[in-house]
Parts: structure tokens; C-alpha cells; sequence
């Protein structure tokens, strides 16, 4: 018997695909056209975590949620109590749903501060005016602790039978005891300033004794965060001495305090009113002294405050970061990791392991209330929105929210309509080529823009075309027109087409005379690659003679030379061109005098597939040979003709047929505030590989390299080759070792051997083994 044991998304072939960040959260996603014919479809990933939701229910305004058990040695979830703004609410598991159920002894008239199980079977609900200490199991009162009059209580933390809470007006932090169902008030101590957050350190999460990670015997703190000043304070407890006093560095004040045990150690997490999330290792000490903070990072999670909450996944703890961009930071042996939620803005989020919804978590956003389980950690989400018809090239327009798609659809059925004009008969079975709008956000189909009979688009780009004051966003398309006699297409188009509410416009349009192979923005103007030559186009605004367009394109100069420019890209005044034999060079366009001038080119003969800029002198292809290469201008050289040589910098072979590079990046990269991320291109193969390539500092680049060539010798390829051999540089014309590369496979590696290996590996190259872990885990970030 054959079973299907599991199933694995195949993107190929990718044709072309675009990096956007559609949520604005910072992160990109790859949007690919990927398949071929019929079987054509746009593939949108993302990596993240995903949500996948059992139960939603409209419930808007939801300020606060708590799931809450029998007894603290209870197995499940059995209620979620929430919080609105005046008012407090039970839900109670009934079977397999949830229902409202009476609140009993909690204070439903008022807004909940906080709402938690404590030991011996009792549940702590604690609002602006009191304390309440109820049963467990039947939700009877059992004691009440209010305020002295006319002060309140702004915020709190419950742990185990510690209860601390905050008053104002004047500021203090009061420490309650609840055992054998009372309440009963411990220490107080002034503040100088009003409490914004707190959070308690050896946390038990309403069990029997404390989690794993944290030991016994240590004395037990309680953090508070400052609205007016910006410090953390730790506090011993029971007698809330002051033992230290952290400084936040920054003008934004804690808005979320947690304490949490991972793999490697104790955290201490502060969620800013901004949007960013600061965390420290937490050193707890022997009662009497202060502990210890170190290892201060800080990282950008989004722009709004962050609510923390700890959960249980697969047995592993993780940390809930709610925001308007939710996140998730969970552990590996050496550091933190962060991973983007696929979810909207989300207000708070409980953990909520009900018997019918095992290991969920609940969460508030604005309008509702849903229930749901997290997928694995960090891993990427593909969607596919069938097109049926053969997609060959995709832009993404920021303004109009929308996508311009390149179809090719086979026409299977008598004749049709199809071009700019309504007079073209198609005979079934002919190839016609559309420019289909779709909405990028729900990816509907908005508009169609038809070519005409034999016309195929090659290249489309989302630009701005400027002339003087005025300007046009607009999508670009190229094409061309196919004649089966003809070696070479001798005839094509250029056409700008506006969008408005969701509808395509021409506004101009362009003949050519040949092929519109490539085509990239060149400072308000397009530059296009047409045969066997670089053409440049300017916009003029203004209906032409006899015309009813809005505008026109007109070419102001023409460079030759080439035997198919198939790939240009610009940066600046700079113009790279991709040549289908004549590899890369480079050009500079002089708009005073509309002219094209030669600076350099790589005399090799290499056949290019695919073409990018990496820096200002540098740039990158990759060739029929499944090689990449880098390329880079010789500007420091003593002569002319060593100038206009563009130096090969870097050989690698891929072993995969690359078809597209963007700038941009699967994930979000979180890194310290003072540390810029290293700038990333992405790359779409023939078989569906999609690929990063990380532009490195030197100094990591030589370490790297040591580093690759330790793990060569203790790593064999399949069949035995021999990693020097594999990524040689190879095709039809030359052989050579690779160079100006790093294996990032081979480097990510060293994670999977066993211990012994990567101790003998980090003593070779005189490095701690652990700060080796930590250096390749973060490399692992960028995809």
C-alpha cells in the first residue's frame, strides 16, 4: 500500500518574481510566476509563522485576556476571562465550545488589570479599586483587598502566591500574600515616579514550584517599569529593597515587563511604547545581592507598544510579542530568535490549551476574537493563486496597490477579440498575450489589457517617468512581435500604462525596432534593452499630433554594439547590461548630451541568464554553466585600458539555471539598533530554488572562508565529490576554483555535527566554541 506521507510545494520553474512588503511590516515576501501554461500560477511566500484558526467570534475592544484552570495542578484550560473597557467577561469551555458563564465572585462591572491562577486552587483577579482572591473550581469569594481611599491601582503581577501591584497619586509598590484565602498585605515601598509595567522573576505560571531554568535558593525580584523616567528597577522581594537600576538608553518608556527561562538561560524582556523589544540575560544572586544584567540587545518589532506573553509549543517556551506587526521570539542553544506572526495588528494574545483546542492561543484584535494553532516556528508559507495561462514577467506598483502580470493563454476555443483594437481575429490554439492587473492585497483580477495578434510582452517595470515639473507613475511594458520566419524579432512595443481605481490606461506608446528584452528606470527616464543595442526613452506629457494619449515616449539616444542586450539594470546615471554572449558591461548616460559612453566591459565570453547591481563598482550574473560570477570596475588601475576592464572578483558554480536577482529578503532582519544588516539579493531558479546572497564585510568573509575550508575536510559531499571540486567554476569555455564566494550550506552545517567535531573546528580556528555557534546561527537569519 502507497501512502502519502507528505507533500512539498514545487516552484518551478520560476519565471520572474518581485520582493514586496505588502503588510508594510518591514518584512518582504517573494510574489514569483511560477509554472508554465494552463498550470501557470503566482506563488506568494513569506517567512514566518502561521496561524492556523479553529474558532472566530466578533468581539471588538478587547483590552485584556487570561485563560484560566481548575487548580493549578489542573491539566487544561477550562474558561478565558476577558476584558473590555468598563467591563469584565467569562467564557467557559461547554463541550467543544465556548459559552458565556457566570463570573461568580470576579468584579465583572470594572476593567480587569490582571487575572491569574495562584497556588492552593485559587484564582487572583486584580482592577483598578481591589483585589479579589476566589475558589478555583467554583469561582466563590474568598477575600478582598482594596486600596487606601480615593488611590488605584494602575498596574500588577501575580506569581505562585506573590501578588504585586502599583498604586498611584502617590506612587507605591505594594506586596500582597495570598494563602489559605487571604489576602494579606507584606511590604510597601514609595516610587518616585508612576509604575508602567511589572513583571515577577522566577516565575511558576500558576504551577506547583518554578519552570525549569530557574534555581532555587536565588532570591525572587519584581521589575517595574517608568512612565516618566527611563530606568527598569529590580526590587527584592519580600522586603522590595531596591537593588538595582537599569537604564533603558532611549526616550521611550517600558510598556511590558516578562521574565522567561530558555535554552540557554534567564531573560529579562521589555516591550517599548515604540514598537522595539530590549532584552538582557537576567543573573538572579543569593538573597542580598543584586543581580545581574548583561547582554543588552535591541531590535525593531514594530511601531506600536508590545504586550509580552509567555506560551508552550511542542514543549518549548516562547514568548508572545502582540503589536501592530506580532512577533514571536523563541530560543536556540546559543541566542534569540524572532520570527514575524502572519497576522494583522493583534491587542494581546493568551495561551489557551483547552481540551478541545490543545496547545492554542487566543487572540484579540480589533473587531474579533479567534482561537487557533501556531505552526512550526519560522518556517515559509506558500500561496498559490491559480492563473491558468503561462506567466512570464510580474511588477509590483506601491501607489496603486497592484500587480502588473505577463500572461500567455492559449486560445482553445473559435475565434476571439484580442488587442488595443477590437478588430483582431484569433484562430484556436494561438498564443495571446495580456497584461492582467490584480489588486495586491486580495490578488483579484482587476483589469486586463490585451496585446495584439503575434505580440508577446518580454519585460514590464513599475516606475516614475519625470519631464521638468510634471511626472507619471506608471507600469511599462515591452514586447515584442513574433513572426516564425524571423530569426530575431525586428518589431515591438513600449507601452506606459497608468492605473487608476484599479483600472489600466494607456497613456503613451512606443515603437521599436526589435525586441524589448529588458527594460529599468534611469532617472525618470526608461532604458531599454531592444536587439542587439541600448535605447533610452524620455516621457513627454502632452497629447501628440493626431493623438488621444495622454503623453509620449520618445527615444533620445540609441547605443550599439551588442549582440543581444537581454539584461540592463541601472544605477544612477549608470547603465550594467547582461549580453547573450558578451557577458557584462558597463555604461554611463550623459543627460546634458543624450549620449551613451563605454567605461568597461568583462572580455570574457560568458552567456548571461540573469543580471544585478550589488554596490556602485560591483555587479552580478550568473551564466549558462549554472555559475555565478561577480564582476567590478577597475577604477584604481594606471591605464585606460586596464579601466575599461570590469575584473572578475568572484567565480562559483550554483549548479541551478538562474533565471531573475532582486534586492530584498525573506526575513526580517533583526539586528542590534547600531549594526546595519547586510544587503541581500534574491534569486529565482529554472527548478524553483530560491536562493540569498548576502553581500559580507570583509573581515567576516575572511573568517568565513577559514572557517569553510575547516568543514570541507570533515564534510563529504554525496558520491565523495569534494567540495572544492563541486563549486569550481565550470562551462564549456574554462575551469577555474571558486572565488569571492562563501558555501553558506556548507558554513550552516557546522550546527548539524556533534559537539566533538565543532570543538576541534573552533580550536583550530582559535575561536570559543560557543561564540563560533552563536556567529554561524546568526548567519542563519538571513534566509
Amino acid at each position: 500500500m502507497i501512502q502519502v506521507l507528505d507533500t512539498m510545494t514545487n516552484l518551478g520553474p520560476v519565471i520572474d518574481f518581485c520582493v514586496v512588503d505588502l503588510e508594510r511590516q518591514g518584512q518582504g515576501q517573494v510574489v514569483c510566476c511560477s509554472g508554465a501554461f494552463k498550470d501557470g500560477s503566482l506563488r506568494i511566500m513569506r517567512n514566518g509563522i502561521g496561524i492556523d484558526e479553529h474558532a472566530s467570534v466578533a468581539l471588538p475592544s478587547i483590552k485584556g485576556m487570561w485563560a484560566l484552570r481548575n487548580g493549578s495542578d489542573a491539566v487544561h484550560d477550562v474558561a478565558l476571562v476577558l476584558t473590555f473597557m468598563h467591563e469584565t467577561r467569562v467564557l467557559a469551555m461547554r463541550g467543544e465550545e465556548l459559552e458565556e458563564a457566570d463570573p461568580g465572585g470576579l468584579d465583572a462591572r470594572a476593567k480587569t488589570l490582571l487575572c491569574t491562577n495562584m497556588l492552593g486552587e485559587t484564582i487572583l483577579q486584580v482592577c483598578v479599586s481591589q483585589v479579589t482572591l476566589v475558589a478555583a473550581a467554583s469561582l466563590a469569594p474568598l477575600a478582598t483587598w482594596h486600596p487606601p481611599p480615593g488611590r488605584h491601582i494602575s498596574v500588577a503581577a501575580a506569581d505562585g502566591t506573590d501578588v504585586v501591584v502599583a498604586l498611584s497619586a502617590p506612587s507605591e509598590l505594594v506586596l500582597l500574600r495570598a494563602a489559605d484565602g487571604a489576602l494579606v498585605a507584606v511590604a510597601s515601598t514609595s516610587l518616585e515616579h508612576e509604575a508602567s509595567c511589572l513583571a515577577l522573576s522566577d516565575p511558576t505560571y500558576g504551577r506547583g514550584g518554578p519552570v525549569a531554568g530557574w534555581q532555587p535558593g536565588q532570591s525572587r525580584v519584581v521589575a517595574v517599569g517608568l512612565w516618566t523616567r527611563m530606568d527598569v528597577l529590580l526590587l527584592e522581594l519580600p522586603t522590595l529593597q531596591l537593588m538595582r537600576a537599569e537604564p533603558l538608553l532611549g526616550d521611550v518608556m517600558p510598556r511590558s515587563l516578562l521574565f522567561v527561562a530558555f535554552e540557554r538561560g534567564n531573560y529579562l524582556l521589555c516591550g517599548m511604547g515604540d514598537g522595539h523589544l530590549i532584552s538582557y540575560c537576567f543573573h538572579s544572586s543569593a538573597p542580598g545581592l543584586a543581580p545581574a544584567l548583561s547582554e543588552r540587545k535591541q531590535v525593531p518589532l514594530g511601531t506600536q507598544p508590545v504586550q509580552l506573553t509567555p506560551f508552550i509549543c511542542k514543549g518549548a517556551r516562547h514568548v508572545f510579542c502582540a503589536s501592530d506587526r506580532p512577533s514571536v521570539v523563541s530560543s536556540s542553544t546559543y541566542k534569540l530568535l524572532i520570527a514575524n506572526v502572519n497576522l494583522r495588528d493583534t491587542t494581546c494574545m493568551s495561551p489557551f490549551d483547552a481540551a478541545a483546542f490543545p496547545e492554542s492561543l487566543a487572540l484579540a484584535g480589533e473587531e474579533a476574537l479567534s482561537i487557533g494553532n501556531i505552526d512550526n516556528i519560522q518556517k515559509l508559507h506558500v500561496k498559490t493563486v491559480e492563473l491558468h495561462e503561462h506567466p512570464r514577467r510580474i511588477a509590483h506598483d506601491e501607489v496603486s496597490r497592484t500587480f502588473a502580470v505577463c500572461t500567455m493563454q492559449q486560445v482553445q476555443r473559435g475565434p476571439g477579440a484580442a488587442g488595443g483594437s477590437p478588430s483582431h481575429a484569433v484562430e484556436e490554439g494561438t498564443e495571446v498575450s495580456h497584461i492582467r492587473l490584480l489588486d495586491d492585497t486580495t490578488f483579484e483580477l482587476t483589469d486586463t489589457y490585451t496585446l495584439k495578434a503575434t505580440e508577446t510582452a518580454l519585460s514590464v517595470l513599475a516606475c516614475t517617468l519625470r519631464t521638468g515639473a510634471s511626472e507619471a507613475r506608471a507600469f511599462v511594458v515591452g514586447t515584442a512581435f513574433i513572426v516564425p520566419d524571423e530569426p530575431e524579432p525586428t518589431a515591438g512595443r513600449i507601452l506606459v500604462l497608468g492605473v487608476q481605481s484599479g483600472r489600466i490606461h494607456l497613456l503613451a506608446e512606443a515603437l521599436a525596432k526589435g525586441a524589448v528584452y529588458s527594460l529599468a528606470e534611469l532617472q525618470g527616464r526608461v532604458a531599454a534593452g531592444v536587439n542587439n543595442r541600448i535605447e533610452v526613452y524620455a516621457w513627454e506629457e502632452g497629447s501628440a499630433l493626431g493623438s488621444s494619449l495622454a503623453g509620449a515616449l520618445r527615444s533620445v539616444c540609441v547605443h550599439h554594439g551588442h549582440i543581444l542586450a537581454l539584461y540592463v539594470e541601472t544605477r544612477g546615471d549608470f547603465i550594467v547590461v547582461g549580453d547573450l554572449m558578451k557577458s557584462v558591461s558597463l555604461h554611463l548616460f550623459k543627460a546634458d548630451t543624450c549620449e551613451i559612453e563605454d567605461l568597461a566591459r568583462d572580455y570574457n565570453s560568458n552567456w548571461v541568464t540573469a543580471l544585478d547591481v550589488v554596490d556602485d563598482d560591483t555587479f552580478i550574473a550568473a551564466e549558462t554553466g549554472f555559475n555565478l560570477y561577480t564582476v567590478r570596475k577597475n577604477i584604481d588601475a594606471p591605464t585606460d585600458e586596464e579601466r575599461q576592464r570590469l575584473d572578475v572578483v568572484g567565480e562559483f558554480h550554483l549548479g541551478e539555471h538562474v533565471n531573475r536577482f532582486r534586492r530584498g529578503s525573506l526575513t526580517m532582519q533583526v539586528t542590534d539598533t547600531d549594526v546595519a544588516p547586510m544587503p541581500t539579493l534574491l534569486f529565482g531558479t529554472v527548478n524553483g530554488v530560491i536562493g540569498v546572497i548576502a553581500q559580507l564585510p570583509e573581515e567576516l568573509f575572511l573568517f568565513l572562508a577559514k572557517l569553510q575550508g575547516a568543514l570541507a575536510k570533515h564534510i563529504h559531499g554525496v558520491g565523495g565529490f569534494q567540495h572544492s571540486v563541486w563549486r569550481s567554476f565550470n562551462n564549456e569555455r574554462k575551469t577555474g576554483d571558486s572565488s569571492g564566494f562563501i558555501d553558506g550550506d556548507l558554513i550552516e552545517q557546522f550546527l548539524d555535527l556533534n559537539r566533538g567535531k565543532q570543538e576541534e573546528i573552533a580550536a583550530h580556528l582559535g575561536i570559543d566554541h560557543d561564540e563560533l555557534c552563536k556567529r554561524v546561527e546568526e548567519l542563519t537569519r538571513l534566509h
